[in-house]
């Protein structure tokens, strides 16, 4: 014999919610007189650690080498930021800029201690940029930043700060280049007990005169017990100079970071490794790593950084042609533009005139997702940080996606 369904919509009785207004009527009555405050404090600290953007200037420029400077950023109080958002070591800010009518982004790593921004106007960002080969942001930088100017950029951002729950009591870094900053920071955080965690950093260099805070990496060395700072050098100069006699020698080893280097200075217990440095070096490191067989919770990379040229991409196919049609549609407003296949989506855009929201431009932090209505697109596996369900209902992140055909989008509109 068929169960008898039961609507419980037809099993409810009116009557009871009469008695549900009278009981609340009561509390209503009861309750307090006093106006809703205008504001909850859980949302001004919000706005606080997560401001939509910050107003800096530049206080200070250090040559750190020809072709790198570190730039300190304080509050612009004139354009309304009077203090700057804290941030755990390891995240990034995002530079906004406009280069010959260009609006472009680009996310660059926090070298300074997360304390060293509180203080209100005394609070400052450190932020470090080297020259890249033909990089349009990072020479136009470089040639064109000047103190006092002023900057626009966004609150810290990024996933590669450490979480005790999750990462391993030490750290192995492996740094190249340019790369040295997050870890700078995480070691200024240990010395000053903001962190907890031993950092074993083997930092790669071409040669001794391209090693970047090479005094301050010895300076925060001698502070604590939990910091050990190895340079490796692949370049044929191996002397490393020792800047402060008092110091400790520097420690440092020649060729390149890979497996057997790792398991030299690694300790038996569990440990983690964090990774930041140029594109060749992941290519490189990562397949080292792969023989450790450590868990892949504990091997950890800051943002790989913007690709170029889809034909040098593992895995590429090949596109119908070597210029591609974009059409967007942004607030019901659609556009068309043509660029070079060997471009990312988001770069084809970005030339196009075509403003989209964004911040890590890796693939990474989800700020230009959109969804992709028509046409044939190739993303790097170690680029797609997609979810399950971006990748079940056709959404990509133009930044790390390459077109292989004409192609629709639908993105929001940048802020």
């Amino acid at each position: 014999m068929a169960k008898k369904i039961i609507n419980p919509i037809k099993s409810l009785k009116a009557t009871k919610f009469f008695e549900l207004i009278k009981e609340r009527t009561e509390r209503f009555n009861k309750s307090s007189k006093e106006p809703i405050p205008h504001e909850y404090q859980v949302n001004a600290l919000a706005r606080r650690l997560h401001p939509d953007k910050q107003f800096v200037k530049i206080s200070k420029i250090v040559e750190n080498s020809p072709d790198c400077k570190t730039y300190t950023l304080i509050p612009d109080t004139e354009k309304g930021t009077n203090e700057l958002a804290y941030f755990s070591s390891g995240q990034y800010v995002t530079v906004f800029l406009e280069i010959e009518g260009l609006k472009i982004t680009r996310p660059y790593s926090l070298s300074s201690a997360p304390y060293q921004s509180l203080g209100g106007e005394k609070g400052f960002y450190e932020i470090t940029i080297k020259a890249a080969p033909d990089g349009l942001v990072s020479n136009y930088i470089l040639e064109n930043w000047k103190e006092n100017q002023q900057i626009k950029i966004s609150a810290p951002e990024g996933h590669f700060d450490y979480v005790y729950l999750r990462d391993a009591p030490t750290v192995v870094g492996i740094a190249g280049g340019s790369g040295i900053t997050p870890f700078l920071s995480y070691a200024k955080s240990i010395v000053n007990g903001d962190e907890n965690f031993n950092l074993i950093l083997l930092y790669g260099s071409r040669d001794s005169s391209s090693i970047l805070f090479q005094k301050e990496l010895k300076e925060l060395e001698n502070k604590s017990n939990k910091i050990k700072v190895v340079h490796v050098l692949s370049g044929e100069n191996t002397e490393v100079s020792n800047e402060n006699e008092e110091s400790v020698p520097l420690q440092f080893e020649k060729g390149f970071i890979n497996a057997e280097l790792i398991k030299k200075y690694a300790p038996q217990s569990p440990y983690s490794i964090f990774l930041c440095g140029p594109q060749a070096m992941y290519n490189f490191v990562d397949k080292e790593i792969e023989k450790l067989g450590l868990e892949k919770k504990f091997v950890r990379h800051e943002m790989f950084g913007e690709i170029h040229n889809a034909k040098n991409q593992e895995g590429y196919p090949g596109c119908q042609s070597d210029e591609v049609t974009i059409t967007v549609t942004i607030c019901d407003q659609t556009y068309t533009v043509k660029g070079n296949a060997n471009d990312t989506i988001l770069q084809i855009l970005e030339k196009g005139g075509i403003a989209v929201p964004n911040r890590c431009r890796s693939g990474e932090c989800g700020w230009c997702h959109s969804l992709l209505k028509s046409g044939k697109v190739f993303i790097p596996a170690r680029m797609d940080y997609r979810r399950k369900a971006d990748i079940k209902f056709n959404f990509i992140h133009p930044c790390s996606t390459f077109a292989l055909s004409d192609i629709e989008l639908d993105i929001p509109p940048a802020k």
